[in-house]
């Protein structure tokens, strides 16, 4: 499974959590600004019977109205071990994009 996440929510959440203003220049940044936001959070303490075994993050840019005026989105792709539930599963997208909503 998969969610996207804007940028901006993702310097956000570091801010609020650590802070810090981070910059988002390439898809590296966003790995780190997301691992520290998921150890930050506690995600993978609360959910470690959830068996999240990685956060796959990759990036496309979306054009608002012209080529210079872009967005950068970032999925993440939760990778969870084989034997897991859907409703396991969505528990703990939803706990995370919940509180990237809330940032």
């Amino acid at each position: 499974m998969k969610i996207k996440v804007e940028s901006e929510k993702i310097i956000k959440a570091v801010k609020k959590l650590d802070g810090v203003e981070i910059v988002l220049e390439n898809l590296e940044d966003a790995k780190e600004a997301i691992n520290l936001i998921l150890i930050r959070t506690g995600l993978f303490q609360r959910h470690a019977d959830a068996k999240l075994k990685d956060v796959t993050v990759t990036s496309y840019q979306k054009y608002e109205t012209t080529a210079v005026d872009y967005k950068m989105i970032f999925l993440l792709e939760f990778n969870f071990e084989a034997d897991i539930s859907l409703d396991t599963r969505v528990s703990v997208i939803k706990e995370l994009q919940d509180f990237f909503n809330k940032v």
